[in-house]
């Protein structure tokens, strides 16, 4: 067996950004080409691990040796694959991104707060990227409690990075209810530890009963996540944190910060929880992501920043999501439903971090990111609005993309199980996405007499967000690969396949 099949590769995940988060702090100089590096590290990691999931299934590495309930185990199927790959493609194109977006070139007169800003942000971002990498790997709740907490704090500290008071005030915000969700979240932890004496999430399954103590816990859990992840109509912290952030930061909260407090969700309801679930609970965060599309949407054709745009579209997009919970419930279409929400998380990371780049390309250059005063931009950004239309395709969902992929999974689920309701939802969203896309680019296209001044920006910037939203469109063309990765330990059965393992009935 060579080194790539044997080496402990998900630790190096998490190990290689913590070790890169001190480094760039310690040599600030250099600290832009260090993150950069990592990145690219991290990413050739995932690249091996998913190589050796892909050959030998589902793993589980013991840290230090010391294995359940001693010590702590990381565990690899197809889904944290995934997961992890989505946050290493995003890390790269962010990285590349931000050591233009923080050089001196686009300082202007505010040379030291521009040098302050990137002293902080290569560490909190590798900070952040090692607890993304760690969550995605965790095999316990109370590592993922853990996990949870460096990226909170991670995060709050990036959103924070602007130095504004309304970034200020919006980062405190963002901070006091991640604090409550963390609260909650931890709360239903000590509550599974006192009924069950161990917190290995594997166990746990097995264990796990209905009961007073087991709904509070699940009840406490979800709330928790349900506010982390901004669910409607917990979302009210999102929109000024993602707005008011550099551009870098707010791709990386939009694209992955969101996903991995809704990943854990995924872990409870579908392996911790999935013999106490019950299907009202399920309709409710069905009704929840039903609220989020029609509230997020209607706020996106309605205000006049484009950032703010961009972060209503976030809260929109969740709400898909959430679709899974009563479509899952039908055990003929559970497998379908599941690969549509994990495929719909990847395609909306790509889309929506090359639609945040853009956006700060945009905003970058005239100076200002409204909306109206946008009029004839193209002339100067033909890049950055292509990624931005490119992104806008495939959160709307038209063919051939990513965005595209994954609601015809969840419409074929809905249909298939005859919940016509979330189906015309989803046309609804769709709908309306176009019109708060189209919004944007009936001004980036309209014709000016005069241009406007605009600041330069820097092509690396611009390739950037282009290259995430042409990868967001090719995620249609490649959906076999990733596909199959997710059937990998799923804990939903795909009901068409084991028909066919067993023949006609």
């Amino acid at each position: 067996m060579t080194f790539l099949e044997t080496a402990p590769w998900m630790t190096w995940t998490v190990l290689l950004p913590l070790c890169a988060g001190i480094c760039t702090f310690l040599f600030r100089r250099a600290a832009p080409w260090l993150g950069v590096a990592a990145a690219l590290g991290n990413a050739l990691a995932v690249a091996a691990l998913t190589a050796q999931v892909l050959r030998g299934g589902s793993l589980r590495y013991p840290v230090g040796g010391w294995g359940v309930p001693l010590g702590i185990d990381l565990r690899a199927d197809g889904l944290s694959t995934l997961m992890l790959a989505m946050s290493a493609v995003i890390g790269v194109a962010v990285s590349v991104y931000a050591a233009r977006y923080f050089s001196d070139e686009g300082a202007g007169d505010d040379l030291e707060g521009q040098r302050h800003k990137r002293a902080y942000f290569w560490p909190l971002w590798m900070f952040l990227l090692a607890g993304l990498n760690g969550l995605f790997l965790s095999a316990d709740i109370f590592h993922l409690y853990v996990t949870l907490e460096l990226l909170g704090f991670s995060a709050v500290s990036l959103a924070a990075l602007a130095g504004q008071r309304a970034a200020l005030v919006a980062a405190m915000r963002y901070l006091l209810v991640s604090l409550l969700g963390s609260l909650c979240f931890l709360l239903g932890v000590a509550l599974l530890y006192a009924a069950y004496a161990t917190v290995d999430m594997t166990a746990l399954a097995g264990l796990a009963k209905t009961g007073p103590i087991t709904w509070t816990a699940l009840g406490l859990m979800t709330g928790g996540l349900l506010m982390k992840s901004a669910v409607f109509p917990l979302h009210f912290w999102l929109p000024p944190a993602h707005a008011n952030a550099p551009a870098p930061v707010s791709a990386l909260l939009s694209a992955l910060v969101v996903k991995a407090s809704f990943y854990i969700l995924l872990r409870l309801w579908f392996e911790l929880f999935r013999s106490v679930v019950t299907l009202p609970a399920a309709n409710f965060l069905g009704l929840l992501g039903a609220a989020a599309i029609l509230w997020g949407s209607f706020q996106a054709l309605r205000v006049r920043r484009l950032k703010l745009l961009v972060a209503y579209s976030t809260v929109a997009q969740l709400g898909y999501l959430c679709l899974l919970f009563p479509l899952a419930q039908n055990a003929g279409v559970a497998f379908t439903a599941w690969s549509g929400c994990i495929y719909f998380m990847l395609a909306h990371a790509c889309a929506k971090a090359a639609m945040f780049l853009a956006a700060g390309n945009m905003a970058h250059a005239a100076g200002h990111d409204r909306i109206a005063g946008l009029d004839g931009i193209t002339h100067a950004l033909p890049l950055s609005v292509a990624a931005f239309m490119l992104a806008g395709i495939s959160l709307i969902g038209l063919p051939p993309s990513g965005g595209f992929i994954a609601k015809w999974m969840l419409l074929k689920a809905a249909i298939a199980s005859g919940q016509w309701g979330w189906a015309l939802l989803m046309l609804a969203g769709s709908l309306l996405a176009a019109g708060y896309v189209m919004r944007v680019l009936r001004h980036a296209f309209t014709q000016v007499d005069k241009a406007l001044p605009l600041h330069r920006v820097p092509r690396t910037m611009e390739w950037t967000a282009a290259g995430l939203a042409v990868l967001a469109v090719l995620l249609g063309l490649i959906a076999a690969r990733p596909l199959a990765l997710l059937r990998i330990g799923a804990p939903v059965a795909d009901a068409a396949v084991a028909t066919d393992a067993e023949g006609p009935r």
